[in-house]
């Protein structure tokens, strides 16, 4: 079986989003738009927080997808890409967390 990755995702999301609302919850989620989708997000991260403290390993790892399913959808309402995401976070590997962490704090 071919490795899945979350490139395959944001595929999988940017073709549900244009299958119909009747058969794709991509879909419904987009059609009720970037705060209902925003908000969907944080309930699964809460639900990610809620495993990782339990220290459930199954349930973290089931949240952990919906938290990537969700963020896809949220990037995809947004117009960006996991491209740009990766992209961010290379660019973040050239000084230490700290260091940006500061410099986005502006000191």
């Amino acid at each position: 079986m071919a490795r899945f990755t979350l490139h395959d995702l944001e595929k999988r999301v940017q073709e549900r989003a244009r299958a119909s609302a009747d058969v794709s919850y991509t879909r419904k989620l987009i059609d009720r738009g970037v705060a209902h989708s925003a908000k969907k997000l944080g309930e699964e991260a809460v639900e990610a927080v809620i495993a990782a403290v339990a220290e459930d390993k199954s349930r973290m790892i089931n949240e952990a997808a919906d938290v990537f399913y969700h963020l896809l959808v949220v990037l995809h309402l947004r117009g960006i890409t996991l491209d740009e995401v990766e992209a961010e976070l290379g660019a973040r590997t050239q000084q230490s967390g700290l260091d940006e962490k500061a410099a986005r704090k502006g000191g």
